[in-house]
């Protein structure tokens, strides 16, 4: 019983194929070539970088809110983990402010811390049975608080040559910020295809009763999701850290919503059950090409929160209306 249920997860992907499926990458052509038409500046091969550049740190953020939204829940924890791993990394490479100097050890351990606060996440819902948006929003208080007390009123100013080259250092035209987001797409879609934690995210998400019917123990499925979101976090702040050189507790601020927009237009659920990381890496390009067009063609910046909201809204609406016409029940 227990085979036929990985199979049926396995299978659902492919039965998402479809209109709705093709439905973002065709509205991303369609905006790209509209700015590109509308401002000459916006189709130019640096624009083009520098939009890649600009979506590598919103790419792995989604990568892990994407597998957390698979499962029907949500995570508002990304703007803590971000912060406290942001402080943890810029404190242990070489830095103004210690004498530490671990470079990849460094690295390697605020991915982790990253991964304990997701698994605390995780925790809290199946444990305590806080729902994950309350559990998740106290975790991003908790890694707030951390990384404020870690900044104890001095910005550390990174001066580790590895970590700067990610935001600095360029192969074939990208940042290796861009080629590490690229890898962890990659990843991420390899852990959603090939590995049982994928399988049953989705699972999870579309039909969790059939699982525990089935005698899957669900419970150690959802924390691994959220540690897997949190190890993917983690790594945003480090790469933000690149960017910016310094380690900053506001690091991963506005993250969280962005990352729910980019996943929510590329396809994926917030109901779970349906989309993925090729999905929402979609989504985030269409967010990005979105805000730099608006950019190139004189749109003010501060209208770009308010079209992220309208985004967010109309693509719920059109993933939901069908599913409500089908069921005729308003949740």
């Amino acid at each position: 019983m227990q085979s036929e249920v990985v199979d049926t997860s396995r299978r659902h992907p492919r039965r998402g194929v479809s209109f709705r499926d093709a439905g973002p990458p065709a509205a991303l052509v369609v905006i790209f070539v509209l700015f590109a038409v509308l401002s000459p500046q916006f189709r130019s091969i640096d624009n083009v970088q520098n939009i890649m550049d600009a979506a590598a740190v919103l790419a792995v953020v989604t990568c892990g809110i994407t597998f957390v939204l698979m499962m029907g829940s949500i995570d508002l924890s990304a703007a803590g983990v971000m912060g406290a791993s942001a402080l943890t990394v810029s404190l242990l490479v070489a830095n103004n402010r210690t004498d530490n100097d671990f470079g990849l050890l460094g690295i390697a351990v605020a991915i982790v811390l990253g991964c304990a606060f997701g698994c605390l996440s995780g925790l809290a819902l199946v444990l305590l049975k806080v729902p994950s948006f309350m559990a998740t929003l106290g975790v991003s208080a908790v890694g707030l608080g951390v990384a404020t007390l870690m900044f104890a009123g001095v910005q550390p100013n990174v001066s580790d040559p590895m970590l700067k080259s990610w935001a600095i250092e360029r192969f074939l035209g990208f940042s290796y910020l861009t080629w590490i987001a690229a890898a962890c797409i990659l990843v991420g879609w390899l852990v959603q295809r090939y590995t049982r934690l994928g399988r049953y995210a989705f699972a999870i998400g579309g039909a969790e009763e059939v699982l525990l019917l089935s005698g899957v123990r669900v419970k150690p499925y959802k924390v691994a999701v959220f540690a897997l979101a949190g190890a993917f976090y983690g790594l945003g702040g480090v790469m933000v850290t690149s960017q910016l050189g310094a380690g900053l507790v506001q690091a991963g601020s506005g993250y969280d919503f962005s990352a729910i927009t980019a996943a929510v237009v590329g396809g994926t659920l917030l109901t779970g059950g349906r989309g993925g990381i090729l999905h929402s890496a979609v989504g985030v390009l269409l967010v990005m090409v979105l805000t730099n067009g608006l950019v190139q063609v004189g749109v003010s910046p501060y209208w770009q929160g308010g079209v992220e909201g309208l985004i967010v809204v109309a693509a719920v609406a059109a993933a939901v209306i069908p599913q409500r016409r089908r069921n005729q029940v308003v949740k």
